[in-house]
């Protein structure tokens, strides 16, 4: 009697696990169908399903090396994923003039048009060559972390 309850389970649970396809009790075998229709499962985490024009990629040198440099003036809001960083006004070591920064690391490469800082005072926007400076400045220490795990 235990075998016969065995084969009457395994037949309505096969019965039942074809309710609700098209395609019957084994599918239609159409994997572009099958892949719409399946549910997630723990395994897509791990898949690359990212839309390249909507994500955003930051070159975590260049993010580095914009905190670095500009350690002396206080973080308002940080965004990795974005590659935005937005300080309030500080004053450099030395320096008798404060600045307040908006750094954008908008692409993956390591190169100057990568980047994009905006530095204004509390007089307006500062000057185009403070303005490279800062950006030289970065763009050096980002190549000196890049150097630098390279040797690792």
């Amino acid at each position: 009697m235990g075998a016969n309850r065995w084969i009457i389970v395994a037949a309505m649970t096969l019965a039942v696990s074809g309710c609700g396809r098209e395609g019957g009790i084994f599918g239609d075998n159409n994997p572009e169908t099958e892949s719409q229709e399946r549910g997630s499962t723990l395994f897509d985490l791990f898949e690359n399903r990212d839309d390249p024009n909507t994500t955003i990629e930051v070159n975590k040198y260049l993010w580095n090396a914009s905190l670095d440099i500009l350690n002396f003036l206080p973080i308002q809001s940080a965004d990795p994923f974005s590659g935005v960083i937005v300080t309030g006004f500080g004053t450099p070591p030395g320096g008798g003039r404060a600045y307040r920064a908006t750094i954008f690391v908008q692409d993956p490469a390591l190169e100057a048009r990568s980047l994009s800082v905006a530095l204004a005072t509390r007089n307006g926007p500062a000057s185009a060559e403070t303005v490279r400076a800062v950006e030289d400045a970065i763009l050096t220490r980002a190549r000196q972390l890049r150097i630098r795990d390279t040797r690792l």
